[in-house]
């Protein structure tokens, strides 16, 4: 299945970090497959902006590297990188100061639409917030994006938006979490709407419970000084997890709408229930054979951030009362592995005997690596001998059912950006849903702080620690193994 793809408008897209790792890894190459696939016509330009002072053929050979090294995609024909280098400019500029501003002001096309990637630090945010606009740049229907973190806690993301909303309307400002641009992060809101058999089931009178796992083999790498500042609550619970969160648990919106499905989101957000040190586990990797340990990675002996956490947690609504959601994510686990399992209830009564062992219908929705969904199904295992119940799974994995060894899947940074040149605003978050996320944030991390608790250790290749089988053990249920 090939899919239908759709040019958007002319437009300009300025890259503030244009030389960074970000725009290297994942920018780049995004624009150049979006390229690829005819959906960049010729009046568009990609412009990097970097204090890096480079000349726009400089750039051009950067760019070129950039994207032999990391475009995933094999579908790309002869000669196309030259075409889409022809398409790419640079202005050497600075953040704080005034220099290059107007020469970027100078490089503006009229009718065009203008859409700002702020692939920087959070501090530079106002600053450059401040010189579209003092250099006529930022008209009513310019576009920033902005990458997290939104704030640390709920006072910076309050400074943050109020920053940002000096210069900017809400509806000009696009909060990436690359997470939502998944393919299967997507499929999910069309499984759950667009189909009779899903809704009707999906709570607390069906489902057991639901596991959020966000799993890593590495360990924090070269971002060992911020991880210390921040840790897995702050890094990835309260946002990609959170989001994840709230697509699982939210009400139908009456229309695909931005705002009617930004508005469900919050909803889940606020009803979330307080959590109690009982329903939290925190960990450290240990050192590896041959390897450092967390605190060796970011150099701080006394490190007392997570880089494992585990989550119980409840939501206050009528679909929901009752019924677990339980979260984690670490780093050096045993495998690479995102995905989101609802495990339904067992029928409540078995007419074939307690022989025929216990089984449950199982929905897991799979992130990472291998994108795609499968709904374990109970049959009679083949062969004589009696019923014997065996679960099977249905299986859809989008790179085989999608296109040709899932040439035609999009990536999230591909998708993502298509939509900021569109105006669409639906798979971002909304300045009122980043502060609530952080109001439920807060006092999780101020309470185990207040206490002193410090996470337990726990060995690479794992699961994670032996207490976050605790927490769900204790409830009489099992962490779905992690693996690829």
């Amino acid at each position: 299945m090939v899919s239908r793809v759709i040019p958007v408008d002319p437009f300009d897209l300025v890259v503030f970090g244009g030389t960074g790792d970000l725009a290297r890894r994942k920018i780049l190459p995004a624009l150049f497959r979006r390229f690829c696939s005819g959906q960049m016509e010729g009046g568009s330009r990609v412009i990097g902006a970097a204090r890096s002072d480079l000349s726009a053929d400089d750039y051009r050979k950067m760019v070129a590297e950039a994207i032999a090294e990391f475009n995933t995609s094999t579908t790309c024909e002869a000669g196309t990188i030259e075409a889409f280098l022809s398409q790419v400019d640079y202005v050497h500029i600075d953040a704080m100061g005034e220099e290059g501003w107007q020469t970027l002001a100078d490089m503006m096309k009229p009718g065009k639409i203008r859409a700002y990637y702020f692939s920087v630090a959070p501090s530079l945010f106002g600053p450059l917030a401040e010189r579209l606009q003092a250099h006529g740049m930022a008209d009513g229907e310019s576009r920033i994006v902005v990458e997290k973190p939104f704030g640390r806690d709920l006072e910076t993301a309050r400074t943050l938006n109020d920053t940002l909303a000096k210069y900017f309307h809400e509806s000009q400002i696009y909060r990436i979490d690359h997470y939502l641009g998944k393919e299967t992060v997507q499929n999910l809101m069309a499984v759950r709407f667009g189909n009779m058999l899903f809704e009707p089931l999906w709570n607390a009178q069906y489902v057991d419970h639901i596991q959020i796992t966000v799993a890593e083999t590495v360990g924090v790498g070269g971002r060992g000084e911020y991880y210390d500042r921040s840790g897995a609550m702050r890094d990835m619970v309260q946002n990609h997890i959170m989001q994840l969160l709230c697509l699982i648990a939210m009400e139908p919106p009456a229309k695909f709408d931005p705002d009617a499905v930004r508005d469900e989101k919050l909803k889940v957000i606020r009803a979330l229930n307080e959590v109690t040190p009982t329903d939290i586990v925190r960990g450290q990797y240990a050192r590896g054979e041959g390897d450092s340990d967390y605190r060796d990675d970011v150099e701080n002996p006394k490190a007392t951030s997570e880089s494992f956490i585990a989550l119980r947690v409840g939501i206050s609504n009528w679909r929901w009362a009752g019924t677990p959601f339980y979260l984690r994510t670490g780093k050096k686990l045993k495998a690479r592995s995102s995905e989101i399992a609802v495990i339904f209830k067992e029928t409540p009564h078995s007419i074939f005997g307690p022989e025929a062992g216990r089984h449950r219908n199982i929905l897991t929705i799979r992130l990472q690596p291998n994108e795609g969904m499968d709904l374990d199904v109970t049959i009679k295992e083949p062969g004589p001998g009696g019923m014997r119940l065996i679960d099977v799974p249905l299986d859809m994995t989008f790179a085989e059912a999608l296109g040709p060894d899932g040439e035609d899947v999009p990536d999230a940074y591909e998708r993502l950006i298509m939509d900021v040149i569109r105006g669409n605003q639906t798979l971002f978050m909304r300045g009122d849903e980043v502060e609530a996320a952080w109001a439920w944030t807060d006092p999780i991390i101020q309470g185990w702080e207040k206490r002193g608790d410090r996470p337990v250790s726990y060995e690479p290749g794992t699961s994670g620690p032996e207490d976050a089988l605790e927490l769900i053990h204790h409830d009489g249920r099992r962490w779905r193994e992690i693996r690829t």
